[in-house]
């Protein structure tokens, strides 16, 4: 931890990784230690136990679990609580063949029910790695942001908009027929900060082909949730627009459930984000001449009056000091397709908004991910929100699932 007070210098990423000047000059706050008591040793036996152990997952997630169990009521002495994993626990960080066990998924799933944010370290990657300007700036913008901080927001996005994510996971349900879904809604502000998220659990969901799908009823029920997230946030105002992205097609029954809880918004546009289309592009700057980069990042191109496909993966020059610079370093990126299955504007707006929520992902340092911000986050909170033994029907900080 010592190191994120330090000055680096990148050994890699050269073309846009900057200097890491020190967690002060970034973010104008200190590092600070724990009071007395929040810090717990785990036990000196656990390798041993987990190495005799025929499931070493249960006994690791166990002991971390505890010792998280003995800090919950110091929660005001600490803003994020960090796990040093050692490299011979590997064993325990997944579970044996048809168990879906995920340690990370496991543990903050059980830290968020206590409200307590955690950061993993693991030996044998953040610890070893030799790029330490890297390590710095992940560990950094992680730490700050579990810790309430707002690294970055959105630019010129207009006021009285919100963007919402919706994911789904699905686990078993003790009942013969039927299964419950866990719905995940994250609501993002016209900054593109995001909020907090709602989880519902709907019983006997349909599912179509291996997606499930909510029924009018259903949807209703996380819409208004999530309205009243925002509206909490901003004075008890309602939003004037609202964004819906979800990674599978709205149902006739979604849609009519999302009109029901937005009744009075001027504009609701149901924007279904395909991440697999069948189309490539490249860029052809002359006549019988091909770029050696694939077409630039933020390209878009309308099939219809509510179909797009947008390029969230290709060259950018921007980030490298005008060069040549591709992310994923080889292939012909896929594009998104964004298919609008309700509301009314440009597909350009639509296209530079989610764009721009490529870039609001805080635990990352990259230039950018292939998804917004409102998938990205919403699909895997609802992995770790199906591991919690039981959903409390208030709305959860972001933060405490990062």
């Amino acid at each position: 931890m010592r190191e994120l007070e330090q000055t680096h210098r990148p050994r890699e990423r050269k073309n846009y990784l900057p200097d890491y000047p020190g967690f002060e000059r970034v973010f104008g706050v200190r590092l600070v230690r724990g009071v007395a008591g929040t810090s717990i040793e785990l036990p000196s036996d656990l390798s041993a136990r987990m190495t005799d152990s025929e499931t070493p997952h249960v006994v690791l997630g166990q002991a971390l679990t505890h010792a998280l169990f003995a800090i919950r009521n110091l929660r005001d002495a600490f803003d994020v609580v960090v796990i040093l994993l050692k490299r011979e626990w590997q064993a325990g960080f997944r579970g044996p063949e048809g168990d879906d066990f995920d340690l990370h998924d496991y543990v903050k799933a059980y830290a968020a029910s206590e409200g307590i944010c955690v950061q993993f370290l693991r030996e044998d990657k953040a610890l070893d790695y030799f790029c330490r300007c890297s390590v710095a700036w992940r560990l950094a913008i992680a730490l700050y942001t579990k810790a309430g901080g707002v690294p970055w927001v959105l630019a010129d996005v207009d006021p009285g908009t919100a963007f919402i994510g919706i994911g789904y996971a699905l686990r078993s349900n003790p009942g013969p027929d039927s299964r419950f879904a866990i719905c995940c809604s994250q609501v993002f502000d016209a900054e593109g900060s995001g909020l907090e998220f709602v989880a519902y659990e709907a019983n006997d969901v349909r599912l179509f082909g291996k997606n499930p799908f909510l029924r009018r009823e259903q949807m209703l029920k996380v819409m208004a949730r999530s309205l009243s997230i925002y509206q909490r946030k901003h004075s008890g105002d309602p939003p004037r627009r609202i964004v819906v992205h979800k990674n599978t097609e709205f149902r006739p029954e979604e849609v009519d459930g999302v009109f029901d809880a937005f009744s009075g918004a001027e504009n609701i546009e149901l924007v279904h984000v395909q991440q697999s289309c069948g189309w490539r592009g490249v860029l052809i700057p002359a006549r019988n001449q091909v770029h050696g980069y694939p077409c630039q990042r933020g390209t878009t191109f309308q099939l219809g009056s509510h179909e797009a496909l947008l390029w969230t993966q290709g060259n950018l020059p921007e980030v490298a000091g005008g060069k040549d610079y591709f992310k994923e370093g080889k292939g012909i990126p896929e594009p998104l397709l964004l298919v609008r299955h309700a509301g009314l504007g440009l597909m350009d707006d639509l296209c530079r908004e989610t764009l721009a929520l490529t870039k609001m992902n805080w635990n990352n340092d990259g230039p950018y991910d292939r998804l917004p911000a409102t998938l990205n986050f919403a699909d895997s909170l609802a992995m770790i929100v199906k591991r919690m033994p039981k959903l409390q029907p208030h709305s959860y900080p972001v933060r405490l699932f990062m």
